[in-house]
């Protein structure tokens, strides 16, 4: 598998970072649709490229397709059952859906959710065929928190701002409420789980392969890093005003969007940090 790490494979990862990064840049030109579906396109490129030599084909190809499935089949339930996440509902915002829900959604968990979890499996470690039963939940119960850390950065703005979806019984955190963090931690623990218990018995790599090198961890932790970088980016150009949500609450966009930056920082920032220098320990070893 270490063959397919080559220089070409390399440049190409960096490559993408490059034009995701860009793209994050520029988003504020462009419309929300366009960035969402560009973005996603470029993170899907780079998890594919990153994710072969590791996890082989059919392995990308697991963690597609379960934490794409999770994931719809969960939002769809709490749609209409309030089941996990709370009730709400999507709005016409981001393009067309699958059932209830945009068919976006699905690739950004599956992009987003391999970024976290290669947080996880550096912070922790890499789940192969015959790892221990403390790797198999305890990464992705890592990597679960990495993911709703973003989430808890970006939802604010989506809904009470954007609107892209709507809480039906608003809530505490800017309109948010805390059920919604709870559902992610469990819809996205759940396919983390599932995809490691493939892994630990189907994985192409066993206990003594060697680990993936310095460079393509690099990569990831840094798309990671990019993505927290959004947040940075809106606070600096958003336009501040004040919004209603569903209860009648008037919050202060300014306060959101600077609420954001601080969880940014000291959630996805932090992680960011430690799993650099993870990686530095690691190489210096």
């Amino acid at each position: 598998m270490t063959a397919v790490q080559g220089p070409a494979a390399t440049k190409l990862l960096w490559v993408a970072t490059t034009a995701f990064l860009l793209v994050v840049g520029l988003a504020e030109l462009m419309p929300a649709t366009v960035y969402y579906a560009l973005s996603t396109v470029i993170q899907l490129v780079f998890v594919a490229v990153h994710a072969i030599p590791r996890y082989g084909w059919r392995g990308i190809v697991t963690f597609f397709v379960v934490s794409i499935v999770i994931s719809n089949l969960l939002e769809n339930l709490s749609i209409k059952t309030g089941f996990p996440f709370g009730w709400y509902h999507y709005t016409d915002g981001l393009g067309p859906k699958l059932f209830l829900v945009p068919i976006i959604i699905g690739p950004v968990y599956a992009a987003t959710g391999y970024l976290a979890w290669t947080i996880g499996t550096i912070l922790l470690g890499d789940v192969r065929r015959g790892s221990s039963w403390l790797t198999t939940i305890g990464t992705p119960v890592v990597a679960s928190f990495a993911m709703v850390l973003w989430d808890l950065a970006i939802d604010p703005t989506q809904s009470t701002i954007n609107e892209n979806w709507i809480w039906h019984h608003s809530g505490g955190y800017f309109g948010v409420p805390l059920v919604n963090f709870l559902g992610w931690s469990l819809c996205v623990y759940l396919f983390f789980q599932v995809f490691a218990l493939y892994l630990r018995r189907r994985s192409p790599q066993t206990l003594s392969a060697p680990s993936p090198s310095k460079g393509y961890l690099v990569a990831a932790v840094l798309g990671y890093g990019v993505l927290a970088w959004r947040f940075v980016n809106v606070y600096l150009v958003a336009e501040h005003k004040t919004v209603t949500d569903q209860l009648g609450q008037t919050w202060r966009t300014a306060d959101i969007y600077e609420t954001s930056v601080i969880t940014m920082i000291y959630g996805m920032g932090f992680l960011t940090i430690l799993a650099l220098l993870k990686i530095a320990q690691r190489s210096r070893r």
